[in-house]
């Protein structure tokens, strides 16, 4: 195992947060890491339209945004010689597909860009407002979260 140098997209959001019923913030930074660039302005688009919704939250869009970086990680030569190495318990396979891998548009983008519902006679996707229809999801389980009280 050798250490390598890998090229990382630093997600960093910087918000003012103030506690409820008070007039002044609390600055403080959020930042992730990301081995695409695509992934990681999506997850920073969709935090922005969040923290926009929050009444007591305010994004410094200036300071915040995705750069690329470097990271310095440890090297295998296979996918089987991180598994060997790992001590987690589970150990999840690599995706290899590229159909997954597609970059992500970012919500505004990808919505200037569709057709209304109208106009595509319903065939998804399409769009309504500012609201995108996906197709259906051809057979996939989907997950339904639910926050217990």
């Amino acid at each position: 195992m050798d250490a390598v140098w890998i090229k990382v997209f630093v997600l960093t959001l910087s918000e003012c947060v103030a506690p409820a019923g008070k007039t002044v913030c609390q600055e403080q930074q959020l930042e992730m890491q990301f081995l695409a660039q695509a992934e990681c302005e999506a997850a920073l688009q969709q935090l922005l339209e969040l923290k926009d919704q929050s009444a007591s939250t305010i994004v410094n869009r200036d300071k915040s945004g995705c750069t690329p970086s470097a990271r310095q990680a440890d090297g295998f030569p296979s996918a089987d010689a991180v598994k060997a190495a790992s001590d987690a318990a589970r150990w999840h396979e690599p995706n290899t597909t590229t159909a997954d891998t597609a970059p992500v548009l970012p919500h505004a983008e990808r919505l200037a860009n569709l057709s209304t519902c109208e106009e595509s006679l319903g065939i998804a996707p399409c769009k309504l407002g500012d609201i995108i229809v996906e197709a259906a999801s051809s057979g996939k389980q989907v997950e339904v979260w639910r926050r217990s009280n």
